[in-house]
This record gives structure tokens, C-alpha cells and sequence, in this order.
């Protein structure tokens, strides 16, 4: 009996996690992206707490420090997080993969690293709940790969839910790509707004 009771609590829960859909725009950068709760496939990990998804940048030259020729950003993601108690501040660590094609002095160089990376979260406790995130990830030389040399990333943003299941983001994203021949490139530097939905 107590199983059975234990299995349903546990069906309850996992109905509380949440998938989400995420588009960011500005005037010449598209980003979309998807995260899955793990929670919702497998009993034994706790719902909100361990997520993999997936992100595409398309990144203009015009919001970048260099005149890019670029395929586009592609990245699968993992995070694992957890809230301090009763707070309103969560902590996460994370891993990606990501890839990116760039011409760089007429050289197409392929860009691949692993990096690493810290979250922080908090949410507003207002009537309309605000989600306020700092992101940073960084792969050194030794998660490079390809022509990589280094990856440096830190985003910012504030997610303000309207409805029940969709909010709408404003953020700021930086990513900075170093490669193996000493050239530098600042992928994406801008501000962007949209919307998430969860399911």
C-alpha cells in the first residue's frame, strides 16, 4: 500500500515539472531553443532539478565585433540546479557541446568546445513572478576542440510570466570565441526579448 501511495505522490510531482520553449529576437538575431525536465521521463530523478536541451543562434555580423561569415551556433545543453530552501535562489552546474563554422581571414575554421558553467537564479516574489538568471560558461584549451583555443560565455536575463505557462524574456548574451590560430571573435553581443512556454 505504501508503494502504491509512494508511486502516485511521485506521478503527482512529476506532473509539476515542466518542458519549455524558448524564442529570442532583436532586430537581426534569431535564438531559439528547447529544455527538457528529466524529471518527467524518470522516476528516480527529483522534477525541476535536472534538464538537457538544445539551442540555435542564428548571430548577425552587425551584433558582433567582427564582419562574421558564419553558419550559425548550435548547442546541446545539461543542467543540473537546485533551490536554496524557501529562498527564491537557485544554483546550477552545467555542461554543454557546442559548434560553429566561421570565416575567419578567408579561413573557414570549425569551432568546437566542451564548456563549463555556473547559474544563478532568483525569483521575484510578485504578483506576476519575475525570474531574474546569470549565466556563465567558459572551456579553456583543454575543452577545445577543432581549431578552438578557448569559449567564453555569460548571459543575463529576466523572465516575467503573464500567463499561467508562458512568460516573456529580456535578456543580454555575450559569446566570445578564441581559436588556435590567435584570432579572437566575438560571436554575439546584444540584447534580445521573447517569449517561453512551458508544457
Amino acid at each position: 500500500m505504501l508503494k502504491k501511495l509512494g508511486l502516485i505522490t511521485l506521478s503527482a510531482v512529476s506532473a509539476f515539472a515542466m518542458h519549455s520553449a524558448e524564442i529570442n529576437i532583436n532586430d537581426k538575431d534569431l535564438e531559439v531553443s528547447a529544455k527538457f525536465d528529466l524529471g518527467q521521463f524518470n522516476d528516480t530523478i527529483e522534477p525541476d532539478t535536472t534538464f538537457a536541451g538544445i539551442t540555435y543562434l542564428k548571430g548577425s555580423e552587425d551584433n558582433s565585433d567582427d564582419d562574421l561569415d558564419t553558419s550559425g551556433y548550435l548547442e546541446a545543453n545539461f543542467l543540473m540546479k537546485r533551490e536554496v530552501q524557501d529562498s527564491g535562489i537557485t544554483f546550477g552546474i552545467g555542461v554543454k557541446a557546442n559548434y560553429t563554422s566561421v570565416d575567419v581571414g578567408g579561413d573557414d575554421l570549425h569551432f568546437i568546445t566542451i564548456p563549463l558553467g555556473l547559474e544563478v537564479g532568483y525569483i521575484v516574489p510578485t504578483q506576476m513572478p519575475i525570474h531574474i538568471a546569470a549565466k556563465a560558461y567558459y572551456a579553456p584549451e583543454s575543452l577545445s576542440i577543432s581549431d578552438a583555443d578557448s569559449f567564453m560565455e555569460y548571459r543575463l536575463d529576466a523572465t516575467i510570466e503573464m500567463i499561467e505557462r508562458g512568460s516573456i524574456v529580456i535578456g543580454y548574451r555575450n559569446l566570445d570565441l578564441d581559436f588556435d590560430n590567435s584570432s579572437s571573435v566575438n560571436y554575439n553581443s546584444s540584447a534580445y526579448f521573447g517569449f517561453r512556454f512551458e508544457f
